[in-house]
């Protein structure tokens, strides 16, 4: 478990020193070519890739969601830490998907009331801010309030020959650190998941009836 807690720890404070340097540092849609991973600085209202869902009532329900799902895979992953017979990737896996899913929950339960500056729901639609935004406690939302920072952005374009896609990029999502660390997690389980069940099936027919 004490590995679990250390992974959770590098990933966490990577994720959140990204994150405040990229919000205090750059303004708002700000734009910088970086070759093949580009800097682009948006916020949105807390789903990955920078998809979002209804106003300020679908912001609260999907946090709390997300809040309790994350308390699930913590706990499963509690579990599974207790059964040897589980592979150690696995728990791994697990450990980065946990981390990334509360990286970004971090950002929506705090930021709120700790910059001074974020995007904010003005009763119709998400309302974006110009300028640079900086560490403030008397903050610009409340609890659960605040949006998540995505700053990396793929800089890859389709060949122009290919049909419907000629031209267009390859993965227009922006996305930060604890995307990526999600994502890797759950392409490992999938890439892996015949060694991952392998090994459990192995340790557990070896042991005596």
């Amino acid at each position: 478990m004490k590995k679990v807690l250390l992974i959770v720890l590098v990933v966490l404070l990577i994720d959140q020193i990204v994150k405040i340097w990229i919000k205090t540092s750059l303004n708002y849609g700000e734009h910088i070519n970086g070759g093949f991973i580009d800097l682009y600085f948006v916020e949105n209202e807390g789903m990955a890739f920078g998809m979002s869902w209804g106003g300020v009532t679908g912001k609260l329900i999907l946090s709390i969601f997300r809040i309790l799902a994350v308390a699930a895979i913590g706990y499963f992953i509690y579990t599974q830490t207790k059964k040897p017979e589980v592979h150690k990737g696995f728990i791994f896996s697990m450990s980065l998907i946990f981390a990334g899913a509360a990286g970004n929950i971090i950002d929506s339960a705090f930021y709120g009331f700790l910059f001074d500056k974020g995007t904010v729901f003005n009763g119709s639609y998400w309302e974006h801010y110009s300028g640079v935004a900086q560490l403030n406690i008397e903050g610009y939302a409340g609890f659960l309030q605040g949006t998540v920072v995505d700053m990396f952005q793929f800089d890859m374009e389709w060949p122009e020959w290919m049909p419907w896609v000629g031209g267009n990029q390859v993965f227009d999502a922006i996305w930060n650190f604890a995307d990526f660390c999600i994502s890797i997690g759950v392409l490992i389980i999938i890439l892996r998941q015949k060694t991952f069940l392998k090994k459990k099936e192995t340790l557990t027919e070896s042991e005596p009836v």
